[in-house]
């Protein structure tokens, strides 16, 4: 064997190893958890659950000295975790350390969860899960900006600003200034910003709020490409979003049902495919003939 045959045997056995080591970790993080996995192995991705049931996707990036070298990870969250990684880590021990990272986050999802119910949220429309500050609407032209503490979420906001007609303004910075001492770890946020601010805020307006994602959850485009193949879908938007309140992943219809049809789970009853959401694995049924 000359020296080239042998080098390229020496890197099929390690491209071989390597996938063997991935298929044997995603196997122990669970393959119901993955939502994509890339063509060489070296980017994936995976569901996560917090206890309050939102969904979280961890997205990690692989370098072909894994586990030498550790994985590069990203996630919709305000700050990532500073990543423990040995020589013996696992995908599981990266997906542990997430979890943790969950945890300790829970209090401040639940403050601007409470914020976005309570309130009329002008700014962020669509909020991530990555953003601490939110825009209120507080009567008379005037807006509140708060930034909240993501690891301190109950104290009083690190930053506040008002914005509106100058007047106006300037009285509610002074009416801030006078009662922000009266802002108590053990009240809920909009009982808090009512006692400071001296009145009743205005909640959200009565048209539902439309929390759809513009992107699809499979495709991550926001239209499908501009194709006669497609028929009427050519260049739509999402059509399809699961009903589990805590997803709310948007989809285009077509995706949903090639995905749906390469899951091994998936039932047909006529014309309608029955499977599982890709991101929270509710239940989905998706009509063939609105993919045409």
């Amino acid at each position: 064997m000359d020296c080239g045959e042998q080098v390229r045997c020496l890197e099929l056995a390690k491209s071989s190893a390597f996938c063997r080591a991935i298929y044997s970790e995603i196997e122990e993080v669970g393959w119901e958890h993955l939502v994509r996995l890339g063509g060489d192995l070296t980017f994936l991705s995976f569901r996560v659950l917090d206890e309050k049931g939102r969904v979280h996707v961890l997205e990690i990036q692989l370098d072909k000295t894994y586990p030498k070298d550790p994985p590069m990870v990203s996630a919709d969250v305000p700050y990532m975790f500073n990543l423990e990684w040995s020589m013996n880590s696992r995908l599981k021990d990266l997906v542990k350390q997430f979890q943790e990272l969950l945890e300790k986050l829970q209090e401040f999802w639940s403050t601007l969860d409470e914020i976005d119910r309570s309130f009329w949220v002008v700014d962020p429309k669509s909020p991530t899960r990555a953003m601490s500050f939110r825009q209120i609407q507080i009567g008379n032209g005037c807006v509140i900006m708060l930034s909240i503490n993501v690891n301190n979420p109950k104290s009083l906001p690190d930053r506040c600003r008002f914005m509106g007609s100058g007047t106006t303004v300037n009285t509610l910075r002074k009416i801030w200034k006078r009662n922000s001492k009266r802002w108590m770890r053990d009240k809920t946020f909009q009982e808090n910003l009512a006692s400071i601010l001296e009145t009743h805020l205005p909640r959200s307006q009565d048209f539902p709020k439309d929390d759809r994602q513009v992107e699809c959850g499979i495709c991550y485009a926001q239209c499908l490409p501009i194709d006669d193949e497609l028929g009427t879908k050519s260049g739509s938007g999402t059509d399809y979003m699961c009903e589990n309140t805590n997803c709310n992943r948007a989809f285009h219809s077509m995706c949903l049902v090639d995905w749906l049809h390469s899951i091994t789970t998936t039932r047909q009853s006529f014309n309608v495919l029955f499977g599982n959401c890709p991101y929270c694995s509710e239940p989905v049924a998706v009509k063939l003939n609105n993919t045409k």
